[in-house]
């Protein structure tokens, strides 16, 4: 089937006929518009009786070599001679590619607000569905554990506990450390005042044990330990090593989340408890240098003034907090698409996600510590 040919016919009238002949389909319109170009006037009508083959695309092209696009219905009548199927065809393409545009309503910026807000709220409650489904998913492989139906890899829970554990101590023991001297300092300025600068060393204390020890730990486990989580577990989907464990007849759930879960489960309350540590020390450095405090009085102090279940209080939020971490960081690593891109994006979400959750459990434990006059 040969491309299509263009011949110029006058008839009697005066009106300037083109005859088209051959094939008018998508692959022979390059040969098509390079002829249309040469001619060098409209043609008033043209002539399809020798039109081998047409579709969509060479009715377009032939359309607008009538008319303009606004004009595309008035030009079906200006082709004679079609085959039934090719005026068809024409008439069909005359009316989509002629139709007028929908009138584009403005919004007002209200109304785009409030959309943008059902979206959000709608991605948000979808999310939120989905991450219980995976605390679902995860509860019952670890139930299926603890009663013997599945194994826990104990080789890969040490190699994480030492990795989420071990290798966080300095940082932790340094930033609480840190930490502890500022609380401190600042206390000491606004209580030497009143003359209660001893007061230092219940705040110092009592923060460390309840608060900021466990929230400070954390939230640096999930910087450090949940975006780790997400990156290799969305490495391992990116290389399609996931559907390779599920190919085996295995579960990634009880081979990728639980061994990481447990460690974390073990870990972080001993991150929790050194992080303490490490803040009250920083206090009692302060107190030396700076308060007029000396180690022995401020140990003696504390231990007249603070609560032992302050610590205990402390050390209760450690599991619920390493368990929300292991679970976001592990479902958005499971999440990953298979782009590098894609593995940023998620690794992203998890760190956000993980100390967005960690702060709102820390308020939801504080107001249930107020209400039970903890």
């Amino acid at each position: 089937m040969t491309t299509a040919q263009l011949d110029w016919r006058e008839p009697d009238n005066g009106d300037a006929v083109l005859a088209v002949r051959g094939a008018c389909t998508m692959q022979h319109l390059p040969d098509l518009l390079t002829r249309i170009e040469a001619l060098r006037r409209v043609p008033s009508m043209l002539d399809l009786s020798d039109l081998d083959a047409l579709d969509s695309a060479g009715a377009l092209v032939l359309l607008r070599l009538l008319d303009r696009p606004q004009h595309y219905r008035n030009a079906t009548v200006r082709i004679a001679h079609a085959r039934p199927e090719h005026q068809a065809l024409i008439e069909l393409v005359a009316e989509r590619a002629g139709a007028d545009p929908l009138p584009v309503q403005a919004r007002s910026s209200w109304h785009n607000w409030m959309v943008q807000f059902g979206e959000a709220t709608s991605g948000i409650a979808a999310h939120a569905w989905e991450l219980a489904g995976f605390f679902g998913t995860v509860n019952h492989c670890f139930w299926s554990i603890l009663t013997g139906r599945r194994k826990l890899r104990m080789t890969s829970v040490v190699h994480h506990m030492e990795r989420t554990g071990l290798d966080a101590v300095p940082i932790v023991s340094l930033l609480c450390f840190l930490v502890g001297a500022v609380v401190a300092f600042l206390s000491a300025t606004a209580l030497r005042d009143f003359g209660a600068s001893i007061l230092t060393v219940e705040i110092v204390s009592v923060s460390f044990l309840r608060e900021f020890g466990v929230l400070l730990s954390a939230i640096l486990v999930a910087g450090r330990s949940g975006s780790a989580f997400t990156a290799e577990i969305g490495s391992m989907r990116s290389r399609e090593e996931i559907d390779a464990i599920q190919a085996l007849a295995l579960d990634p759930i009880e081979l990728l989340v639980i061994p990481r879960l447990v460690a974390l489960l073990i870990m972080l309350p001993v991150l929790a408890f050194i992080a303490m540590l490490s803040g009250i020390i920083g206090g009692v450095l302060v107190g030396a240098m700076a308060l007029d405090i000396s180690p022995t009085m401020f140990l003696v102090r504390m231990q007249d003034t603070t609560e032992l279940y302050y610590l205990w209080l402390g050390l209760l939020k450690a599991p619920v907090f390493a368990f929300l971490i292991a679970c976001i960081g592990c479902l958005e690593g499971l999440k990953v698409s298979g782009s590098a891109e894609s593995v940023g994006r998620h690794t992203t979400s998890s760190v956000v996600q993980s100390i967005f959750l960690v702060i709102v459990f820390d308020a939801l434990f504080a107001v249930l510590y107020m209400k039970l006059d903890l």
